[in-house]
């Protein structure tokens, strides 16, 4: 009696409807060990514990995050040299890209889009480091995926300087407020992670003072320059996505395998 093997035999997992005897054991021996195999590059591949063909290296992506303030500083200073008329202390940081402003796409993509985009990879080069450590990191890693995608989103949507109300505004305002927001939340979980890790630990503290920085340096307003608590604060997130990048270029190069224990293992014959 032949029926299909999904049925009865479950540990052979799908087989594409196909019907075959629960009685060949060699056919099925070998497609167990094909299936396991399978299944271990994709656990490898979803939690991090290898690299998968097509995504990045870990030390590529922290080689990455930590040139992203540099990239970003170098945008700015040749954007901004661009405009005679810029003002550093009176004016946003966006309105190098607003609507009117000369080389719009210019700074959006190179100034928003591309660092956005730095930021998520980051977000998932953290997932990856430490779900392969048998930790529970989607929460904060997904939230500074956000954070990045959302500064993408703020460079997609220029602000219309003079219609505060317009769609491309109120669109460029809130990825730039969802961006901070995810930031805060990745930037206040993460330290609880680090610290659960010896080649983190060192990072947890200096990473949480950056975040509790960004908050009040935004408070921060001098008289005839309004705008320098904003650019302390942009100081401020790109330090940090430097310094976790920097954390994980060099938890990378480890050769040490993961290890969260701090504790020393026993001699082999030990009883």
């Amino acid at each position: 009696w032949r029926t299909p093997l999904v049925i009865l035999c479950p540990e052979t997992m799908l087989l594409s409807g196909s019907s075959k005897p629960c009685g060949d054991a060699g056919g099925v021996h070998s497609i167990i060990q094909a299936d396991a195999a399978s299944r271990r590059g994709l656990i490898q591949a979803l939690c991090g514990t290898g690299t998968a063909p097509q995504m990045m290296s870990q030390k590529k992506i922290g080689l990455v995050a930590i040139a992203t303030p540099l990239w970003f500083l170098t945008v700015y200073l040749a954007m901004s040299a661009m405009r005679p008329d810029y003002a550093h202390t009176d004016q946003a940081i966006s309105e190098l890209g607003s609507l009117d402003a000369p080389n719009l796409w210019a700074w959006n993509v190179l100034g928003y889009i591309l660092p956005g985009f730095a930021v998520a990879l980051l977000g998932i080069g953290l997932r990856r480091e430490f779900m392969g450590r048998g930790l529970r990191a989607n929460g904060p890693a997904m939230a500074l995926v956000a954070a990045g995608l959302l500064m993408a989103l703020s460079g997609a949507f220029p602000a219309n300087m003079a219609d505060f109300k317009s769609t491309t505004t109120l669109l460029h305002t809130v990825g730039s407020f969802g961006c901070y927001i995810a930031f805060l939340v990745a930037g206040f979980w993460l330290p609880s992670l680090f610290r659960k890790v010896n080649s983190w630990r060192w990072a947890a503290t200096p990473s949480l003072a950056l975040v509790i920085a960004s908050i009040f340096t935004g408070f921060l307003r001098f008289a005839g320059m309004a705008s320098i608590g904003q650019r302390i604060t942009f100081l401020c997130f790109f330090l940090w996505v430097g310094l976790v990048g920097w954390a994980l270029w060099r938890a990378s190069s480890s050769s040490a395998p993961h290890n969260n224990s701090s504790k020393p293992k026993p001699l082999r014959g030990s009883a």
